[in-house]
């Protein structure tokens, strides 16, 4: 099973980026996708989440109307394509995927986790 989380990279604020998680070693469509962040000193952080099919989503509240979650199932990868950024929204941004189902927001209801990719939002 493996999770690997791309696309981070240092950005102004108000500008974008599109982070990407390739899955490999298992069902991808099988599981919801989330994606969590954690910032220096800080709890991890629940980001979006989408359903299996992709069909629903979901968002914490610092970043809803902002970010969008998404998926292709034909290629195992999930998406977050983050807009008007912030600095507080510096942080390793993590992809992990759950079976449980429902809106699962807290890190210990997923089952695998990817390394991790750092966004740095700063002028």
């Amino acid at each position: 099973v493996q999770l690997q989380a791309s696309g981070g990279g240092l950005v102004q604020p108000g500008g974008s980026l599109r982070l990407s998680c390739a899955a490999s070693g298992f069902t991808f469509r099988s599981y919801a996708m989330g994606w969590f962040r954690q910032a220096p000193g800080e709890e991890r952080e629940f980001v979006a989440r989408i359903s299996r099919s992709g069909a629903g989503a979901m968002y914490g509240d610092s970043v809803k109307g902002r970010f969008t979650i998404s998926r292709d199932n034909a290629k195992a990868t999930g998406y977050l394509q983050m807009n008007s950024l912030k600095p507080e929204d510096t942080a390793v941004y993590y992809c992990a995927v759950t079976n449980t189902v429902g809106g699962v927001t807290t890190p210990h209801q997923y089952d695998y986790w990817g390394r991790g990719t750092l966004v740095t939002i700063s002028s």
